[in-house]
């Protein structure tokens, strides 16, 4: 059982995730043109808040995560809102292999966990259709207090690293900005403020 797995149930209680998913669900929608009959991907889903945010524009939304109790809490939302259209699936794209084509990959706060992000970026750019569309939202660099002591993962992104990474991975049109700030209080009991980035870039046709 990992670290999401034992979070996944009061997950949806965090105020902090609400909103945070909630602005960034909307400044999506200000950037990322919504196509009829559109096929999207999230990455590192969680429980879902941001997909359960735009399910109602979107005509199939598959869910990619690691943990099996957040797949298991997704799937309990699918039930009992009847939404036919979205899947669950638990997965670790980082080491399993995954065969689809999506129009657009979301993602948010999942990068910073993952391993090897050049691969990831490799395996989400294998997903999309040309032209289609990949949206990162992630912190950008911090001291190691956004998780404290005992974090391995990435103490967020220079967004012009990663932007040089996405357009030598065959994306285009690589785009970033800041779309929400995060207050946490750290592991010494003080209250800092965590700014996350919104990163767009389109797979390069043909």
């Amino acid at each position: 059982m990992n670290e999401f797995d034992i979070k996944a149930n009061d997950w949806d209680k965090n105020n902090v995730h609400l909103v945070r998913n909630r602005e960034i669900a909307n400044q999506l929608l200000e950037i990322i043109p919504v196509k009829p009959g559109m096929k999207v991907m999230e990455f590192g889903a969680g429980t879902a808040l941001l997909s359960f945010m735009l399910e109602d524009l979107f005509t199939s939304i598959t869910l990619i995560d690691n943990s099996q109790e957040m797949i298991r809490i997704c799937n309990e939302k699918i039930s009992l809102t009847k939404s036919n259209h979205i899947q669950a699936i638990k997965i670790d794209l980082e080491t399993e292999y995954f065969e689809d084509k999506f129009d657009l990959i979301y993602t948010q706060m999942a990068f910073h966990h993952v391993t090897d992000i050049g691969k990831i970026v490799h395996t989400l750019h294998h997903l999309l259709n040309d032209g289609g569309m990949l949206a990162i939202a992630d912190l950008y660099p911090e001291d190691g207090s956004f998780h404290g002591e005992g974090f391995t993962g990435h103490l967020g992104f220079d967004p012009a690293w990663l932007s040089t990474l996405l357009k030598l991975s065959g994306f285009e049109n690589v785009t970033f900005k800041e779309c929400f700030v995060q207050k946490k209080i750290d592991s010494g009991g003080m209250q800092k403020d965590y700014p996350v980035f919104l990163m767009i870039a389109t797979k390069i046709s043909g």
